[in-house]
């Protein structure tokens, strides 16, 4: 090699080299090409609004392993980057922008507010993909998609026209959950749901013309004043006599109906359950059995309506307390409990959300439900890990509800329905009716409301290559391979791409389902910004590098399993980028001329050589297995630990005799080539994982026309260089080495000073340990390897048992016995009165009750690691007595 390699490997100015180089050379394109196999992931489409945070790297490194591993396969390999138009999140980023001017949306008007919507997203909207850039992500960015761009509109139309005409789209009153402060419906999947101290307000209700009351258990009494009935259990003995009677509503002297309904919990709070239809998703339900009147309270910004009567205008929760105040005026208020409860909260702005009586748009999901369970029940889709997410994901699709699609926002997918301001004619189409089919006008407004931001991105898979409109791309790259993504959005994203696919394209949207584990702080708390846990991966990609943040995130995960993670953890991946850096730099500063064609030097392969080889091939395709079957934790430790380990803790450690003291010809070259080809071999496997540092390292080790890793093929395992008695002797003699050092470091024999060594072996196992003595020169620090000899003593050497095979090394000439007895001795002094510290903590009661799990087991764990170097410088301590 004639270039100067760097002494530390820089990470800064190679990531960006490289990453131009490939977008420059549009090595991450795709196109239909008939003499390849197509392999499509679609990215999860981040928000517009997002920033890059751990569980996008996280996520979006793995697509990336499996798009590289796929290229360098040889696949036609897409990966269709895109970002998601998120209804209220960027509405909401947009209107507090206007509000620290002193403005809202509605001093704009509609159509100027989109536009400045449309301005926010020019400047802001792509920061998301500028940052999957810096984590390497190697998507098609030519085909870059977004959510509400001119193609995706038309789908989105198209399908809502479609859905209505088959009568799977309908609009009707239904309790949703609304949030006063966006203004809007959200689906059940957009609330958080919070546990509240909250209380149970028990009231009394008076029966009609007789002097007796039932009592009521309540968590919301504001909604008492829609009340449309009390209603009992018909098996309730305390009260079935009651069912008929009529009731006086407290407050609004209402007449009110008792009724029976088998609904009703006998054991919750007295058994009698007021009745609010407009206000609650039971009790609408149980009004809609019972035919009882819908009475909404509420306006849409959280006050109460001119239905509430005296209570009109005020917010919510102050009318709570005027209610309750009023209620015990009157001596309605029988006891107030505390009560723990769940409370749905808006996953955007966490406004507490109301039940609330509207008109929407839904979709009847039934029909599509049951073909998208189908498929994943008889492994049309696989879901990995299976035995963990399908019985969630058979759950969602068995109790499935109607999809309320509609949105009061003015920022997304304005709905496709149009009225005649003349006679009021409903009209669904894809752009403004020309004139009215009942009377004729030309004058039309369309529906306010925009649609759910997940009834575009369910069709994401299709969408993104053109459909509706039939095209080479969509028959190529559909159906898509494998979607990477959380479990959290298992139902509804993933349950609704597979019924979309089904529906419109006739065809699954893709074949496997990869559910990746959350990313989690250092003690299993979830990032948020209210715990301030949270790690920003592009502070780690510039502490440590990107290569670093992709592999210790791969690292540390395992299928499908959360990730407990710190800033210090990416040290992980920083270590293992120097170590690689290192072995490079020490075959570069022997090389001059660097091959990696092997296959001239076979007759000169020593026992080493014809190790490392073989377990390179079973590398291959242990990783390559791995990969295929999604087990991505389990192909990087593959790969680590043959490279770490196999490769230069002992491979190269081996060769350094032949490349400084060669003693046959072609020594020097043979043991280079061989590890040049190991370091460009593991450079290919180890590129999907860590691409930087690899393509860096690769191109002083490519020939001929390669130009890139990024396209060079993928290693293949070649059986003919499998060798399993190499394999078994290197294993023996690493065993035996790793066992002398260990005597070496036990008796504090000093790191420079030769050791004899003598072997009680048979024959066999002596010519391998002969035909390798130069290992344990070099590894072992042996001055002589001899069989043992008869006047040996034994009884004064250290020892190590390998398979059967006894190594024996004479102390007499090594350490000074009586002052090594005095340090073993004061060794001990030292353990004992370690463990006799620990041991006063484990037995005091006060100690192992009141400290928190996880210190008590620090000092357990601290007693084992004591009590066990305990032993061992005991039985030293006794064969120096």
């Amino acid at each position: 090699m004639t270039t100067e390699i760097a002494k530390v490997y820089e990470p800064k100015t190679i990531e960006n080299k490289w990453y131009q180089n490939w977008l420059d050379n549009h090595y991450f394109g795709a196109k239909v090409n008939s003499g390849k196999e197509p392999y499509t992931i679609v990215i999860p489409p981040p928000n517009v609004t997002a920033k890059l945070h751990m569980g996008h790297a996280f996520n979006n490194t793995i697509q990336d392993i499996l798009i590289r591993f796929k290229r360098k396969q040889g696949y036609e390999a897409l990966w269709l980057p895109g970002t998601d138009h998120a209804g209220i999140a960027t509405q909401n980023v947009v209107e507090r922008q206007l509000a620290s001017e002193n403005k809202t949306r509605h001093d704009l008007g509609r159509e100027e507010f989109i536009k400045r919507v449309w301005e926010w997203k020019k400047e802001y909207g792509s920061t998301i993909i500028h940052q999957l850039k810096k984590l390497g992500s190697s998507c098609d960015w030519d085909r870059e998609r977004f959510t509400m761009d001119e193609g995706l509109s038309n789908a989105v139309k198209e399908v809502f026209i479609r859905l209505y005409k088959k009568g799977l789209i309908y609009k009707g009153k239904y309790i949703i959950n609304w949030c006063p402060r966006c203004a809007t419906a959200l689906s059940d999947e957009e609330v958080n749901h919070k546990e509240s101290h909250g209380h149970l307000w028990f009231i009394k209700y008076a029966l009609k013309n007789e002097n007796k009351s039932v009592v009521v258990a309540t968590t919301r009494p504001e909604t008492m004043l829609g009340d449309t009935a009390v209603a009992v259990n018909p098996q309730d003995d305390r009260y079935k006599d009651l069912i008929g009677k009529a009731l006086i509503l407290p407050l609004m002297n209402r007449e009110i109906p008792v009724i029976g309904d088998e609904f009703v919990d006998m054991e919750f709070g007295t058994g009698c359950v007021k009745v609010t239809p407009a206000h609650d998703p039971n009790d609408f339900d149980m009004g809609q059995r019972h035919n009882l009147p819908q009475i909404n309270i509420l306006n849409s910004d959280g006050t109460l309506n001119k239905l509430a009567g005296e209570y009109a205008g005020l917010d919510r929760f102050t009318a709570r307390n005027r209610v309750i105040q009023d209620l015990t005026k009157l001596d309605l208020l029988v006891k107030t409990d505390k009560h723990q409860h769940n409370v749905g909260h808006c996953q955007r702005c966490s406004t507490v959300l109301e039940p609330y009586l509207s008109e929407q748009w839904f979709v009847n999901v039934k029909p599509m439900a049951e073909k998208a369970l189908k498929v994943v029940e008889d492994g049309t889709i696989k879901l990995h890990p299976h035995e963990r997410w399908f019985k969630t994901y058979k759950h969602w699709m068995e109790n499935v509800r109607d999809w309320c699609i509609s949105r009061q926002l003015w920022w997304g997918h304005r709905i496709p329905v149009y009225y005649c301001r003349q006679c009021n004619e409903m009209v669904v189409a894809g752009d403004m009716p020309q004139n009215c089919p009942n009377c004729g006008s030309t004058k039309f407004k369309q529906d306010e409301d925009v649609l759910d931001t997940w009834f575009s991105s369910w069709l994401w898979p299709f969408s993104t290559l053109g459909w509706p409109d039939k095209n080479k791309d969509l028959s190529y790259f559909y159906p898509t391979n494998t979607l990477v993504t959380g479990p959290d959005i298992i139902f509804f994203w993933v349950a609704r791409m597979i019924m979309a696919g089904i529906e419109f394209m006739e065809d699954i949207p893709f074949r496997h389902i990869l559910l990746n584990g959350i990313i989690r702080d250092e003690n299993g708390r979830k990032m948020s910004k209210s715990l301030g846990n949270g790690i920003d991966p592009l502070e780690m990609i510039a502490e440590y590098s990107a290569d670093a943040v992709r592999f210790t995130t791969i690292m540390l995960s395992s299928e499908g399993q959360d990730i407990n993670i710190s800033k210090k953890s990416f040290e992980i991946g920083r270590n293992f980028s120097n170590k690689i850096w290192n072995a490079f730099r020490f075959l570069s500063m022997n090389m001059e001329n660097v091959t990696t064609d092997i296959s001239q030097y076979r007759d000169n392969f020593e026992t080493a050589d014809r190790w490392i080889i073989s377990k390179f091939q079973k590398t291959v395709q242990e990783t390559t297995e791995n990969i295929d079957r999604f087990r991505i934790n389990d192909a990087i430790n593959s790969i680590y630990h043959f490279f770490w380990h196999d490769y230069c803790d002992w491979y190269l450690e081996m060769i350094k005799s032949r490349l400084y003291h060669p003693e046959k010809k072609n020594d020097k070259e043979t043991a280079l080539t061989i590890a040049a080809y190991i370091m460009k071999g593991s450079m290919e496997l180890l590129h999907p994982f860590m691409p930087f540092i690899t393509e860096e390292i690769w191109q002083n080790f490519k020939s001929g026309d390669d130009k890139s890793i990024v396209i060079s093929l993928w290693p293949e395992t070649q059986p003919s260089l499998v060798d399993e008695e190499a394999e078994e002797q290197i294993e023996f003699i690493r065993e035996a080495i790793s066992g002398i050092r260990n005597i070496r470091a036990e008796m504090n024999v000093p790191p420079a000073k030769k050791i004899r060594l003598q072997v009680n072996a048979d024959e066999m196992m002596w010519q391998v340990i002969d035909n390798n003595r130069g290992h344990f020169h070099a590894l072992a620090k042996t001055e002589s390897v001899i069989p043992l000899t008869k006047d040996f003593n034994k009884s004064d050497a250290g020892t190590v048992v390998v398979r059967n095979v006894g190594f024996f090394i004479a102390l007499d000439d090594l350490i000074d016995k009586e002052k090594e007895n005095e340090r073993l001795e004061k060794e001990l002094n030292r353990l004992y009165g370690l463990e006799k510290a620990i041991l006063g903590k484990l037995n005091n009661e006060n100690f192992t009750s009141r400290a928190p799990e996880k210190v008590v087991e620090n000092e357990r764990k601290k007693l084992i690691n004591i009590q066990e170097n305990l032993k061992k410088v005991r039985l030293n301590y006794e064969k120096f007595k």
